[in-house]
């Protein structure tokens, strides 16, 4: 245990009665360190040196490969360029043609992951053949583009619906998702570094199926999914497109698509078993496994509920912004100080701050606690300062001392919805205009959260408390109509918690002062919603 620290002495056990060193005539000078005239063996006697070494609990990364070059020495990764590739001629992904001056080529290159489990473990090597799909040409090569990407207020009600339930949540990935679409434009692709045909090295790829990196391939994906899911007898969503519901008499399956990764859900467990069945059969995927590791989610199911964070993703962001072994601090942002444009000496290279900033704003998909922070600092993203830096570089030693923070969905909650809306006005002493927020609960879990900044100076503090409520009822009822969708009926009206009495009272009143005619109409909808019972603002002390 004691070679693991510097200056600790180990005493050799002697049978010798060790007598008192004389004191020197000239004592030490103040400038000079204390010499050592014990008899006791130490291992600086010894000359023995051994650095203090810090252990960190994070993951250290491997590097991965920047050129084909590096790739094709090593066997790991030559073995999963060579996956890859195998994949790629399996699904016929292209055809060799000559080229000619009327095509537009695009390039391509290999992307290069190492791949781990939550629990930090090395999962495998991963190699993509990635097209360099910004050579493609609008209304050349591609027209319309779409991404399947669920909401997250989405994912977070479907989940809590299901732990609520006691439903089965199973997910898995679609091997090489885009190769199993077919791809309608006539686009042609430079031949794979490190697998040129030697045949014909000329030769370019005209593209049957849509490769990765290409704008259309997403689309071409979730065009053939919702074909097949439609032909089973799933419905598209009208609330979010990335969801798919199937109806069985009183059952119900929930499908959520996130690009290739999928979760399925139900109250039968024998219709999800079906569904995964049939998914199997159609396309190639992997295993189904009970929910635990979701788009960098960690999430752990007990019988008391579901708790998702995003740690091992805290981890990776600190240790790419060497932020490991930074000290942490109690709040995101400091309160003393506020951020401003001009705060500060401009970046001379921002790409570290829009970075950090970029990251974040994925974070707060568990974290509700930085939405602020991440809001306030998003609005300097064109003209970062080194004031700028320190503060977002706040909120990771904030992550730092929090890193399993997440949400919690409680399998017993009442099924209700309700909302806290708030606003500070004129908050901002640059240009005075008001950030409103708002987080909306089904029961006792968090589903839905924003901090976002108005378009416009609110005159009064009750009009822009209005229009914060204005805001929370619009996302309010967008949950309504999913939850409709769902086949989940509110036993409830929902309400939203407002801190501002005069805004509480212009919701219900008809009557506009002369003060609040020039707020814009889009803001008034709210009015007739209360009117009809459809939902219901209340004033509430903070």
């Amino acid at each position: 245990m004691g070679s693991a620290f510097v200056g600790h002495c180990r005493v050799r056990p002697t049978t010798t009665q060790i007598q008192p060193q004389p004191q020197a005539n000239n004592p030490p000078q103040p400038n000079e360190p204390p010499q050592n005239r014990h008899q006791m063996q130490t291992r600086a006697k010894n000359n023995i040196l051994k650095p203090n070494q810090k252990f960190s609990l994070a993951v250290a990364l491997s590097r991965e490969p920047s050129t084909v070059a590096q790739a094709l020495k090593d066997k790991r990764w030559r073995g999963a360029m060579s996956t890859e590739f195998d994949a790629q001629m399996a699904n016929c992904t292209w055809n060799l043609v000559p080229p000619n001056a009327a095509q537009n080529v695009v390039g391509c290159r290999w992307v290069y992951t190492t791949k781990y489990f939550s629990i930090g473990e090395l999962e495998r090597y991963k190699a993509r053949l990635v097209a360099n799909g910004f050579y493609q040409k609008q209304g050349v090569d591609y027209s319309e583009t779409f991404s399947p990407v669920v909401k997250s207020t989405t994912l977070r009600i479907v989940l809590d619906i299901a732990v609520q339930k006691s439903w089965p949540i199973k997910q898995f990935d679609v091997n090489n998702a885009f190769l199993q679409s077919d791809l309608t434009e006539e686009v042609n692709m430079s031949q794979p570094p490190g697998f040129v045909d030697r045949d014909h090295p000329d030769y370019v790829c005209r593209l049957l199926k849509p490769i990765y990196g290409l704008k259309q391939a997403p689309r071409a994906w979730y065009t053939s999914l919702k074909q097949y899911l439609l032909q089973i007898g799933f419905v598209n969503s009208l609330a979010d497109t990335s969801l798919f519901i199937r109806s069985h008499g009183n059952h119900y399956t929930y499908i959520l698509v996130y690009v290739d990764d999928i979760i399925v859900t139900g109250s039968d467990f024998s219709q999800v078993r079906e569904v995964l069945s049939s998914f199997a059969d159609h396309f190639s995927i992997k295993d189904p496994v009970d929910l635990h590791y979701f788009l960098g989610i960690e999430a752990t199911r007990t019988p008391q509920g579901l708790h998702m964070m995003q740690r091992k993703y805290i981890l990776d962001l600190l240790a790419k912004t060497n932020m490991t072994d930074a000290k942490p601090v109690m709040t995101p942002l400091a309160t003393h100080k506020k951020l401003t444009l001009d705060g500060g000496t401009i970046l001379a290279d921002a790409t570290q701050f829009r970075s950090i900033v970029g990251s974040l704003q994925y974070l707060a998909f568990t974290r509700p606690d930085i939405s602020y922070a991440v809001n306030r600092l998003s609005q300097f993203m064109h003209r970062p300062t080194d004031a700028h830096l320190q503060a977002a570089k706040r909120v990771l030693r904030y992550l730092a001392g929090s890193a399993t923070h997440g949400i919690f969905l409680r399998a017993r909650s009442p099924l209700s919805l309700h909302a806290f809306s708030d606003a500070d006005w004129a908050g901002d002493r640059v240009d005075y205009v008001c950030t409103n927020a708002y987080v909306i609960y089904l029961g006792s879990n968090p589903v839905s959260w924003i901090s976002k900044k108005q378009r416009t100076i609110a005159r009064l503090s009750t009009e822009a408390e209005y229009r914060a409520v204005a805001n929370t009822a619009s996302e309010v009822r967008w949950i309504c109509f999913l939850l409709t969708e769902l086949g989940i009926r509110l036993p409830l009206t929902p309400v939203i918690y407002c801190d501002n009495v005069g805004a509480t009272y212009l919701c219900a009143n008809p009557v506009f002062h002369s003060r609040m005619k020039h707020v814009a109409l889009n803001y008034h909808f709210i009015q007739n919603q209360v009117q009809t019972g459809i939902l219901r603002v209340s004033c509430f002390n903070t």
